[in-house]
């Protein structure tokens, strides 16, 4: 199993948490890949989970608009770990394209076991749309 702590070390949703911490969470990813030209997620449908681009490029589309690419390193779906909310936009592999994918089922035993990753979290995200507001 490759070392995804190296991955979400670099990930600006997890910067400030123990490596005991981040080790968790390593431990519940899982790796997968996805073809060019497939969606990784699609606009309106249920988020099921947080990905984390770790090789590949993926495009992010609004209907047939594209609204930015993600590079290695870029992460989405931060929000589907809190809630069940029906996707804003769609994925597509650009390229062949490796993610780490964490699903809300399994981020909520992680919250479980270790409510300081869901405080950090909390306030990451709140930050986050706070950014988006003021664009």
């Amino acid at each position: 199993m490759p070392d995804h702590l190296v991955y979400l070390k670099r990930v600006p949703l997890f910067v400030g948490l123990s490596d005991t911490h981040l080790q968790r969470i390593a431990n519940s990813v899982h790796e997968r890949t996805f073809e060019p030209g497939t969606p990784i997620v699609s606009e309106g449908e249920p988020g099921q989970g947080f990905y984390l681009i770790v090789s590949g490029r993926a495009r992010v589309q609004r209907g047939d608009r594209v609204i930015r690419t993600l590079d290695p390193g870029d992460y989405f779906g931060e929000l589907a770990l809190l809630r069940n909310q029906p996707r804003s936009a769609t994925v597509v592999a650009a390229d062949r394209t490796t993610c780490l994918a964490l699903t809300r089922w399994d981020f909520k035993g992680l919250l479980e076991a270790t409510p300081t990753i869901a405080v950090h979290l909390l306030e990451t995200v709140s930050a986050r749309l706070d950014d988006a507001d003021t664009r």
